[in-house]
């Protein structure tokens, strides 16, 4: 076993244009000081990151884990969140997800997706210069407008589906394995790679690439009310990154999983800060720790009624009161009665004249 990193915090939520989430110096000591120990970068948020510069330049990788190392953190993983969204888009989000691109590609889907699938490289190049093993991303979805079987889904639908999602990532995973890191997908609804079935859907069609990974986010099991614990002990081996999210899920006469179009603060199922939720962080620190993941718990905060800030700094606390320091010793060590070989023969009635 071993001891989980952390607390470490995603900054996408807190990137900002006001002080002191303007710059990655600002953000970074701030973040040190509610008690952070690493911080988990967007790569597209130009405030803080310059991930083209990062692909081709050493030096600025070495510039950014510097000014993080002064102000007492260090770089856990890099995201591509909303690229890895553009790899596959349905068309009927095309126009939704145009803002996630510059603008010289909006209205342009082919032109839109050969730029996410750079981004993806770009952030594989930066991540090996950077010394990094993981890396968060989404998986974009071709087959999500189809989630629900009605009206009837013509036969190979979903098939063809995930068959193009595969070729389409598979050069991807190919270059985050020349680069040493493995590549973790969210999985989170809105992607085709939403459960332990659309996952494992996925992997069989990269031939259980060695990179393919998981990107585990309790908060969004609560909302479609699967067996977050038990995926745990399913996926476990794939699973390499950590997001610690908490959500709820109080079901109503007016309300189940779909929430009727309600917003965020309205829905049956809807995020909150650490601790204000339903789910069972101690079990699932339990069973990370028990399995062996050594890699870092990540505050991504999202509430729809608790201030950002107050979030962060309760996280911080909140994740490391939960982060095990695995034992050295069994627990019985006490009662040890120092047998040997010879003893434990003489036990077992395997003495002389023993056949």
């Amino acid at each position: 076993m071993k001891t989980i990193k952390g607390p470490a915090i995603f900054l996408a939520q807190f990137a900002g244009d006001a002080p002191p989430f303007n710059s990655l110096d600002a953000i970074a000591r701030w973040a040190a000081g509610l008690g952070f120990k690493g911080v988990q970068i967007p790569s597209w948020d130009r405030r803080l990151f310059d991930l083209q510069k990062a692909a081709t330049s050493r030096t600025y990788c070495d510039e950014v884990k510097g000014t993080l190392a002064d102000a007492g953190v260090e770089l856990t993983e890099l995201s591509t969140h909303l690229q890895g969204q553009l790899v596959a888009v349905h068309p009927a989000y095309d126009a939704l997800y145009d803002g996630f691109a510059p603008a010289e590609v909006h209205g342009r889907p082919d032109a839109r997706q050969a730029w996410a699938v750079e981004q993806l490289h770009l952030a594989a190049k930066a991540s090996a210069n950077l010394g990094l093993t993981a890396h968060a991303t989404f998986s974009g979805a071709l087959a999500w407008p189809y989630l629900y079987p009605w009206p009837q889904r013509p036969p190979g639908l979903i098939e063809t589906a995930f068959d193009e999602l595969g070729r389409r990532w598979r050069p991807i995973l190919d270059a985050f394995d020349e680069a040493g890191c493995d590549l973790c997908y969210e999985i989170h609804p809105g992607e085709d790679l939403f459960d332990g079935t659309t996952f494992q859907m996925f992997l069989d069609r990269v031939d259980g690439h060695k990179r393919c990974n998981i990107l585990f986010d309790p908060s969004h099991f609560v909302l479609q009310q699967l067996d977050y614990l038990g995926y745990i002990d399913v996926f476990h081996d794939r699973i390499r990154m950590f997001h610690v999210k908490d959500a709820e899920f109080n079901p109503t006469p007016w309300q189940g999983v779909y929430s009727g179009y309600a917003p965020w603060k309205d829905r049956a199922g809807r995020f909150r800060s650490l601790g204000d939720g339903q789910v069972d962080f101690r079990g699932i620190f339990s069973k990370l720790t028990q399995y062996g993941f050594d890699g870092w718990a990540v505050l991504e905060w999202e509430c729809c009624i608790k201030h950002p800030e107050q979030g962060a700094a309760e996280g911080a606390r909140f994740i490391q009161d939960h982060i095990i320091r695995v034992t050295d010793r069994a627990f019985d060590d006490f009662a040890d009665a120092g047998t040997d070989e010879a003893a434990n023969r003489r036990i077992l009635g395997l003495g002389k004249g023993t056949s």
